[in-house]
């Protein structure tokens, strides 16, 4: 892919998170922008697995509903810990995971939305939380500086960037060494049709047409210099997966994923 392609590629999600942001758009479960689904956020999310405490406990207007599972479930924070989120959106991983790392810990939400991190710096403010911030970037070129984040985290976004080598070389570079890598994912478990794979408008933007394979992420990972990589498929996430693109059988060909890996 050129820079130009990527950065039409970027540009067509930014819009639409745009238009989530600014309307509250249900987009029906991770980035979905055709599924159409009608139900609320907080029932998308319990069944991506958020517990009903989670969803009480974040400010009113965080949780839009986009993922396809749950990484702080596996992140295991401790208390005074610095966390990263990729695609921080309105901020709802970001205000659950502020809860656990504590006052003396720090979250960072990045975002390449203009509109989300506005969302997402009143909820922070409606919230109370003074631990956590959020910037304005690329995932690719993160406004982050070298060796001072202790865990990344990510939900159903690094699909959605044309560059995930570069992604991942960032990850490594802002992790302490140590550091850790817990994120949320959909993973292509066969070739995607032509159709679905070509389509840069509403299934890139929906978290299908961007997803990488196993074998691929695995190669990446390793390119970057991480250790202990393991990527887990959730056979349990074809039933929300389903849903995004009706009469299409998506799930012959995506799942969730939890993706870890270690800086060593």
């Amino acid at each position: 892919m050129n820079y130009v392609h990527n950065d039409q590629i970027r540009q067509n999600v930014r819009s639409r998170y745009k238009q989530i942001a600014v309307q509250n758009v249900d987009s029906g479960s991770c980035c979905s922008a055709s599924s159409g689904c009608s139900r609320t956020p907080d029932e998308i999310s319990a069944k991506l697995g958020y517990s009903d405490e989670e969803l009480s406990t974040v400010p009113e207007g965080a949780n839009l509903g986009l993922g396809c599972g749950n990484p702080l479930a596996m992140a295991e924070l401790k208390q005074g810990e610095v966390v990263l989120d990729l695609g921080s959106g309105a901020g709802f991983d970001c205000f659950l995971a502020a809860r656990q790392v504590g006052e003396t810990g720090r979250v960072i939400g990045v975002d390449m939305t203009p509109e989300m991190i506005s969302k997402a710096r009143n909820n922070a403010a409606k919230g109370g939380y003074t631990n956590t911030e959020f910037r304005l970037g690329e995932i690719e070129f993160l406004p982050v500086a070298d060796g001072t984040v202790d865990i990344i985290i990510s939900n159903c976004v690094i699909n959605l960037s044309p560059d995930k080598p570069k992604v991942f070389k960032e990850a490594y570079r802002v992790l302490k060494p140590g550091g850790r890598l817990v994120i949320s994912d959909v993973v292509a478990m066969a070739e995607l049709p032509k159709a679905i794979k070509n389509n840069m408008d509403d299934l890139y933007s929906g978290c299908v047409s961007g997803a990488a394979s196993i074998h691929e992420l695995e190669s990446i990972l390793q390119q970057s210099g991480f250790v202990q990589i393991t990527i887990e498929p959730k056979d349990e996430s074809k039933e929300f997966i389903k849903q995004w693109v009706p009469g299409a059988d998506i799930t012959d060909y995506i799942v969730s994923a939890i993706i870890r890996a270690t800086k060593p």
